[in-house]
């Protein structure tokens, strides 16, 4: 793959990014080989490799610098979440770098550290290269406290200690001093313990468990015919983006990334909205991956819980963290200086009445699938009644919608039906379970408020569904109204609705989700998810072939590793919005279900 130069790259942020980590941790590594984003000790945690938001002083990086590099090449091993970045030299010598976090099953349970394992080694040729370690603390407003040993390197991070132990010398990597790769090198940076094995023993055998796992993982999941490289790539990044200590899914792994360029459209999604986790809940369940539906239902579980009879926000920390105070930091400029940079996500106060459906959707499936070790009980069914009630109470209120609209309110189209879905999904529910008198409860209830709902939704003066109840406009969420249930794909209230909202807000082969300015203005860039959600309705509709066109050039948009952002701008088909984002990988897999000739129809 091409690379720019050295300048351009110290100059230009890009997102041509990927992503390892283990339910534990996570870090972004650039096209030559720099981890130039990852918060520790968690997901949400200080940014301690922040390179990626420009901080004010040198680092936040981890490089491995190889001299006079003119090319770089870079792969995922195949269905693994282990990176492979090969550099080579204008003189035709190399190395390759190997880069993971470990994840396999070790005395019964998940062994998941919060720790980086990294390999180089020469491929050719005498390369020289030079190591740099120089985490930030404080989102890049210090350096950290550092002591060394013999053979490893202290880092006090936002009052954690990491360690660095390697088989390079230690003033190799304190000084960056260059030197030449004569055999293979190693890194491993986690914990304050010492190492029970020299670094090269502990990767390897961390490794080839890695591996396996990662293998074992993909060998089960349910993918379709076409498509299977993209979508078990998704897949794997999805599983990453899950905090197994809780179960809490994030949004994406960063903050801050613009929606647009300087749209000051930046915000942290380093959290668990209920929405987007059930997105990805339900699309890893059709590929048959159901232990992130049980740990997500727990988490879900644990918030209800303890909010009793109140209301449940939208968002919540990965460890059930209520208020998200949203603050701005200092220490970074921003992606290419594009501030501000944002700490927490003030959304954490809005009403977004589609949760509850979000949540009731999610959970289904555990009532439905004898697979599960688990499935879902009369008791559980009850927990799940109480955010039932809560949908019903709600579902005609005004709140923010799922755009989060921080400047006005309305009764939106899709949260109401959402709610509808929550009741019409617990009268399915309790069917199953043999609850006659819940099941009436609860579509006698669905049905009142279906027709409520169709009543104030349709626009019989324009012609088809609008996004708020008496509105005048479109937004791309009226697409999933077929695929919550809601009305029949080939209704042709449903038909005129998909053709208008592709008329109003579609650019070419992309969509946007709304187009009326919000808070911030009009939008620039196209929502990657509502693209996904428009080529499900063409397909859904009959435009199966004008679907498998567009999805074919949403493929060809994603990152050299086959991964996506938030947003794309339509004219330069360039990143923009967090990264990596699950909605747009979940819309991606949904289509890619619903496109795909079926096997039995392909052999």
């Amino acid at each position: 793959m091409p690379i720019p130069s050295e300048e351009a790259r110290d100059t230009q942020s890009s997102l041509a990014l990927g992503v390892i980590g283990n339910c534990s941790v996570a870090v972004l590594i650039d096209q030559r080989g720099r981890i130039v984003w990852g918060c520790l000790p968690r997901f949400d945690g200080d940014a301690s490799f922040c390179a990626l938001l420009s901080p004010h002083r040198e680092g936040g990086d981890w490089t491995i610098e190889l001299e006079d590099c003119e090319r770089a090449e870079q792969h995922y091993m195949p269905n693994t979440a282990v990176l492979v970045t090969r550099l080579y030299d204008r003189h035709g010598a190399g190395v390759e770098i190997v880069d993971f976090v470990p994840r396999y099953r070790s005395k019964g349970r998940f062994y998941h550290p919060v720790l980086i394992a990294r390999r180089v080694r020469p491929i050719g040729g005498a390369p020289r290269i030079r190591v740099l370690l120089r985490p930030l603390c404080d989102y890049g407003a210090q350096a950290p406290q550092t002591t060394s040993g013999s053979n490893h390197i202290r880092y006090l991070l936002s009052g954690v200690v990491q360690r660095l132990t390697s088989d390079v010398a230690v003033p190799m990597i304190e000084r960056g001093i260059p030197f030449g790769l004569d055999r293979p090198a190693h890194f491993v940076f986690g914990p304050d313990e010492t190492l029970g094995h020299s670094p090269a023993d502990f990767i390897h055998h961390t490794l080839e468990r890695t591996l396996a796992y990662w293998r074992e993982w993909v060998r089960y999941l349910s993918v379709p015919y076409e498509w299977q490289e993209a979508v078990i790539r998704a897949a794997i990044t999805l599983k990453l983006c899950q905090y197994e200590a809780t179960g809490a899914i994030v949004a994406a792994l960063t903050t801050s990334i613009p929606e647009s360029p300087g749209s000051a459209r930046n915000w942290d999604y380093r959290y668990c909205w209920l929405r987007d986790a059930a997105f990805t809940v339900r699309a890893l369940n059709r590929l048959g991956a159901t232990r992130s539906m049980e740990e997500y239902i727990r988490y879900v579980f644990n918030l209800v819980a303890a909010d009793g009879e109140h209301e449940i926000g939208p968002v919540f920390g990965i460890t059930f963290e209520r208020e998200l105070t949203e603050t701005q930091v200092d220490g970074l400029a921003g992606y290419r200086g594009m501030g501000p940079v944002r700490v927490g996500n003030d959304a954490w106060r809005q009403r977004q009445n589609d949760s509850y459906g979000s949540v009731v959707l999610a959970s289904a499936q555990l009532f439905f699938d004898r697979r599960l070790e688990h499935p879902g009980d009369a008791q559980t069914f009850h927990r799940l009644e109480r955010i039932g009630q809560k949908a019903l109470r709600m579902a005609e209120q005004t709140d923010a919608g799922l755009w989060e609209f921080r400047g006005r309110a309305a009764v939106h189209t899709y949260s109401a039906a959402m709610c509808w879905a929550a009741c019409d999904r617990l009268a399915h529910i309790a069917t199953e379970l043999g609850l006659g008198d819940r099941a009436r409860y609860w579509h006698d209830e669905a049905v009142a408020l279906h027709a409520r709902i169709e009543a104030r939704s349709w626009n019989d003066s324009l012609g088809h569904f609008v996004d708020a109840y008496d509105g005048q406009h479109l937004d791309a969420s009226l697409l999933l109204l077929a695929d919550i249930g809601f009305i029949d794909s080939k209704d042709p209230r449903f038909v005129a609705t998909v053709d208008a909202i592709g008329s109003a807000l579609g650019r070419g082969d992309y969509l946007f989700r709304y187009i009326a300015p919000d808070d911030f203005g009009a939008p620039e860039t196209s929502f990657n998810i509502c693209t996904f959600w428009y080529i499900e309705a063409l397909a859904a509709t009959g435009r199966k072939e004008r679907a498998r066109a567009m999805f074919e050039h949403m493929l060809a948009q994603r990152n050299p590793l086959g991964l996506l952002s938030e947003d794309i701008a339509p004219g330069t088909g360039e990143h923009w919005g967090n990264f990596p984002q699950t909605y747009s990988l979940v819309g991606l897999v949904q289509a890619a279900m619903r496109l795909s000739r079926r096997w039995e129809d392909a052999l």
